[in-house]
């Protein structure tokens, strides 16, 4: 399974939903990097499960426990590699970090085996790994495997705001609804009904100079959209005006030069802050769609695959009825990851 990602920052992820942990080895970070271990546990906790109505019932603390990479850092702690210690200074060496699972209920996921939810990886994956794969929770293609995602975007976060760059997400759709005032009313309203909703969220990234990324294959739409994609709900991706570009004419969507303060820069950023795959210099706007959650108790057909025949299916378990409030900060980490990289390696 490919789960490694990055150039001159690697960041391989490892473990699955019911493992006994899940984890993160990252590969590159300059050594005296401060991390803030406090700042990363607030990162985290925002995408936590079991803190809403409108989230998984099922309550994982997502402690970060460091295993090896870093030294003793501004807190003056003995030990650093605990989850007491608030300052951490990476070393050089790869920072391992694990994430205790201590709520699973896999007996839920035996049924999936032989019968595949729709539109999740359950049919796919016994295609490509027969029945060596594990089912339990999704194994290695659930959402969960995002915990220790944020964990290394948590660390790139801190890492890219000591060059000026932040990175920040917004939850601009809901189903159908762009109300802010009715997003959580839409969640309960699918929920109620044995259902799930998806929804967009839009990233900017301030701060990035201009010049970073290659023309074709090493663009940084190109970088980001390879991480975005790290998520495993994430079906769609644009930047800038995005698609809606197509019924445009030129004149509406070319970003007029201008001289500003001694500075070139653009009069809009329809493109998105990236032309020809390098910064222009404006910030990074994307959008990622993101699809309704495939383990839904509202009755599906699907197949049993022992039987060769169809046959119905209603998903038990706690799964969230939409996955958006809790993937923004994904969102967040994917793309700082992403962008450290191309960063790291200029």
């Amino acid at each position: 399974m490919a789960s490694m990602f990055g150039k001159s920052l690697k960041v391989q992820i490892f473990g699955q939903s019911h493992s006994a942990a899940i984890g993160v080895v990252m590969d590159g970070l300059p050594a005296g990097t401060l991390i803030d271990l406090d700042e990363l546990r607030a990162f985290m906790k925002r995408r936590a499960p079991g803190q809403s109505d409108t989230a998984t019932p099922r309550k994982e603390a997502d402690e970060i426990e460091i295993l090896s990479g870093v030294v003793p850092g501004e807190g003056g702690a003995e030990q650093a590699c605990t989850c007491d210690v608030k300052h951490a200074s990476a070393c050089g060496a790869p920072l391992a970090m694990v994430i205790r699972n201590t709520n699973t209920r896999s007996g839920d996921y035996a049924e999936l085996r032989d019968v595949p939810r729709p539109s999740h990886a359950d049919y796919a994956a016994y295609v490509k790994y027969g029945t060596a794969h594990d089912i339990a929770g999704g194994g290695h293609f659930s959402g969960r495997l995002t915990a220790p995602l944020c964990a290394a975007g948590g660390v790139c976060v801190q890492i890219l705001r000591t060059h000026g760059v932040t990175v920040r997400s917004e939850i601009v759709q809901i189903g159908t609804t762009t109300d802010p005032e009715r997003f959580r009313a839409e969640i309960l309203a699918a929920k109620a009904d044995g259902d799930s909703v998806g929804g967009i969220i839009e990233c900017t990234v301030n701060g990035v100079r201009a010049g970073l990324g290659e023309p074709m294959f090493e663009g940084m739409e190109n970088r980001i959209a390879a991480a975005i994609f790290g998520i495993p709900a994430i079906k769609g991706i644009e930047f800038g005006n995005g698609f809606a570009c197509a019924s445009l004419r030129g004149s509406q969507n070319n970003d007029e030069f201008i001289m500003q303060n001694g500075i070139v820069t653009t009069a809009t950023n329809n493109a998105g802050g990236i032309l020809g795959g390098i910064t222009s210099g404006l910030p990074i706007v994307f959008r990622v769609a993101v699809k309704p959650t495939p383990s839904i108790a509202k009755e599906q057909r699907s197949v049993s695959l022992s039987r060769g025949e169809n046959t119905a299916l209603s998903v038990r378990g706690r799964h969230d009825p939409c996955i958006v409030p809790r993937a923004a900060v994904c969102v967040e980490a994917a793309a700082a990851i992403a962008v450290y990289d191309v960063v790291r390696g200029e």
